[in-house]
């Protein structure tokens, strides 16, 4: 051949249809791995099977997963819940969720019972709202009852507690309904000389006078009741102070000779300490009681680690810690946890003069019992429930 070489070789060449064959034979088998890759989409009522590559039907409310289908034309194998568990909707879990009690401790009602399809439902007894934690957590609260100088607002219900407000004649002061004793907030309806149009010349100009005498009069008055009140405070600290330590080496005597309580500490304690919250035909069964290994540091600082701070001094009016106890610990101490740790401190020491603590820290029963029903009234009973596991009370 000229113009270029023959190697001598006839090179076939394929045909159409076999190219055509090739593609069709590739083309389910690309189709599967990019399903694959993309993962599969199966319906509301499905779930995949990825080792399989099928979706399968999810179980009905009331049953539970016990084997995934194998093949697009079979059926997931699935088993009723049993006794005391159950699924409210379509699952493929392998578990079934298990139904609740309701307590009566907790001051629960049953409304209906649980089954394979339904939770048990709960609500709280009459006299009790529920208070809500988060979406699944709640606790029962005893319906809250008006103060004095309050009146009912609004009737406590299942979902809320009582509302109150203040009575004719009374404001509110830091969330406490205070009697009218001047022209403040809240008590303008009872001084009209304020809305009505004030005299002229003369007899304004007099009015005016004797408002200010009266402002500086009502200033000097409020200064010499801080001076006194400073004053005897003062003097109260350095009896109590006095008092304190007689009564710390009576108490040891007692000790020695085994003996909780005696009359003479009562009678030498009256000017320094108030009467105790205890009533006195409750004292012989707190001395019956058995005492609770409890060392009354412990107690006190795992309750100041429950208790927000911001509640502390509402607990210790709760216990029966005057105001005047409590104002005398936040000036003895510039650290907050030692002003509650004290507070704590009067209200344990009280009730071991009572007869709710023994010697050499014990701790009886009922004090421990008074503390956890306060908690609960005060929408703490994580607290107190805290407390029971830490002590072992049932």
């Amino acid at each position: 051949m000229e113009g270029g070489v023959h190697t001598g070789k006839w090179i076939p060449k394929a045909s159409a249809g076999t190219i055509l064959l090739l593609m069709c034979m590739f083309i389910p088998t690309l189709t599967a791995l990019l399903q694959l890759s993309e993962g599969l989409k199966c319906q509301d009522d499905e779930y995949p099977n990825e080792e399989k590559g099928v979706c399968c039907n999810k179980c009905h409310p009331g049953f539970k997963l016990v084997g995934k289908c194998l093949d697009k034309d079979q059926r997931s194998n699935c088993t009723a819940c049993p006794k005391s568990q159950y699924n409210e909707e379509r699952n493929y879990t392998p578990n079934c969720r298990t139904c609740k009690i309701c307590k009566k401790s907790w001051h629960e009602v049953e409304v209906s019972p649980c089954d394979t399809k339904r939770n048990t439902v709960c609500r709280c007894e009459d006299g009790y709202y529920k208070d809500v934690i988060d979406s699944e957590t709640y606790q029962c609260i005893k319906c809250s009852q008006c103060g004095h100088g309050e009146k009912e607002k609004e009737t406590c219900t299942l979902g809320r507690n009582t509302m109150c407000e203040c009575t004719e004649n009374y404001h509110e002061v830091k969330n406490r309904c205070e009697p009218c004793k001047n022209c403040s907030t809240g008590c303008q309806h009872l001084c009209p000389f304020l809305t009505t149009k004030p005299p002229e010349s003369g007899e304004g100009y007099l009015v005016k006078i004797l408002g200010v005498f009266f402002a500086v009069a009502m200033v000097m008055s409020g200064v010499l009741v801080a001076i006194t009140y400073i004053a005897t405070k003062r003097s109260t600290k350095n009896k109590l102070l006095k008092s304190s330590s007689e009564t710390s080496d009576d108490s040891l005597d007692s000790c020695e000779s085994g003996l909780i309580y005696k009359e003479q500490h009562s009678n030498s304690s009256v000017e320094a300490a108030p009467q105790s919250p205890v009533r006195d035909q409750e004292r012989s069964d707190l001395l019956g009681s058995p005492p609770l290994e409890i060392k009354i540091p412990d107690l006190i600082y795992m309750v100041l680690d429950l208790v927000p701070v911001l509640k502390v001094k509402q607990l210790m009016r709760a216990l029966g810690v005057r105001d005047s106890e409590i104002e005398h610990a936040e000036l003895d101490y510039r650290s907050s946890r030692e002003a509650h740790y004290q507070m704590l401190r009067v209200w344990a020491e009280r009730g071991s003069r009572a007869g709710g603590g023994g010697c050499g820290g014990m701790l009886h029963r009922a004090l421990l019992q008074e503390l956890l029903d306060k908690l609960r009234e005060m929408n703490l009973g994580r607290a107190a429930e805290e407390l029971e596991t830490k002590y072992g009370i049932q």
